[in-house]
Formats: C-alpha cells, structure tokens, sequence
C-alpha cells in the first residue's frame, strides 16, 4: 500500500446506485487471486458491450481517472475483496459516494483506497465537477475536497481509518509501526513471569526432543 496524503486528479462519474461487487468485479474471475491484472476484469461486462457511449472509464480522459464519484451504496452485495483490488489496479486511489456497502468500505481502507462519504448536496456538486471534467483535489490531511474554482468539501473519517490511509498501512502494520516499544515490553515480561510459554531461540526443538517418540509424533 502506498501512502495516501494529497489526490489531484480528473474524476469519473458514475452516478448509478446499489453497484455491486457482481458489477464491479465478476463472480468467475474470483479464481484470479493475483492482484496485479485484475483491472482487465473491472466492470467486465459493462466495458465489453460494444455499445455506444463507452463505458465512463473507457472514455478519455475518465480512462486516465484516479478518483471516482459513485452513486450511493456503492459495493454492495458480497464480501469479495477482489472488487477492491480491481479498483486499486485500475489506479483509482479514492471513491466519493453517499454510502458504500459496509464490507467493501473496509476493503478499501486496508487496500489503501479512500472511500469518501458525502452528504447528498455536496455528492451532487462533485458528480457534476466530475461531468464537467474539472480535476478534484482529496487532501487526506486537511480532509477535504476541492472542486476547482473555489469549491470545497469537507469530509468525515474515522482516526485510525485516517491513519492507516496516511501511512500506506493495514491494521497490523499500524500497530506494528505505532505500538513496537509496548509489544516488546509485553514480550519481555511474559519471559520473565512464564518462561514455559517462549519457544523462541530453539526451545520448542528442545520441547519436542523431551517428549516421548510416540507421542511426539501425535504432536509434531
């Protein structure tokens, strides 16, 4: 995951609601589980129509997009995380929407995507910068949305959510870069106070080769 602080960039519109992830990203390729290439499959079945107009993010300059504005309950349906690193694939870094499915909400922030909630008038005035054209700016830290001439948005995000976007980390890697003197502190005293519990250094070895053959075997 790449850090995220500052975004500007043109944005592609999709005003429908209630996408799903079936939409977003195919049932079938849900075998692919390599996460570089799976934007040949996003949107899959509306980019191969053949129809006209193209789909938005086949459309210059929307192909070039790296923010999208969505309709409301945007990934909806199922859990699959693939919907995310389709997206992530594609390049877009950040989704304005009204509201998103819950479990593809989280999947963005621990793939490194921001998902931006918008209140109903200020989601209508980045559809339509994004129909225009315009380049938006999403700064992370200030927690906005620039709309171009002049027009700006602020947004709501949860501290950690904030955090881990602004680090380029998931969860874990939050805790491992914030909270490392205290897991060691923790370490250090369960050695002292149950030093059976360490296996570390060679003694589970040491554990397995004091235990019977037979039941060694049922163990290890």
């Amino acid at each position: 995951m790449k850090p995220f602080t500052s975004l500007t960039s043109i944005a592609a519109p999709l005003p429908e609601a209630d996408v799903d992830t079936d939409i977003i990203f195919p049932a079938r390729f849900l075998l692919l589980l390599n996460k570089d290439g799976l934007a040949e499959h996003l949107f899959h079945e509306r980019r191969r129509t053949g129809d006209e107009p193209k789909f938005v993010l086949d459309t210059p300059p929307f192909d070039q997009a790296k923010i999208l504005v969505a309709g409301k309950n945007f990934g909806c349906g199922s859990s699959r995380e693939q919907a995310v690193w389709a997206i992530a694939d594609f390049g877009i870094r950040a989704i304005l929407a009204p509201s998103f499915g819950e479990i593809f909400f989280s999947n963005c922030l621990k793939n490194g995507i921001l998902p931006i909630v918008l209140e109903s008038l200020p989601h209508e005035r980045a559809m339509k910068a994004a129909f225009a054209q315009r380049a938006l700016t999403v700064d992370l830290e200030t927690q906005t949305v620039s709309l171009g001439e002049g027009e700006a948005i602020r947004f709501e995000l949860d501290a950690f959510a904030r955090q881990m976007i602004l680090l380029g980390l998931d969860e874990i890697g939050v805790v491992l870069a914030e909270d490392q003197s205290d897991i060691a502190a923790f370490e250090a005293r369960q050695r002292s106070e149950a030093p059976w519990l360490d296996l570390s250094d060679g003694r589970l070895e040491a554990l397995r080769d004091a235990i019977p053959g037979d039941a060694r075997d049922d163990l290890f």
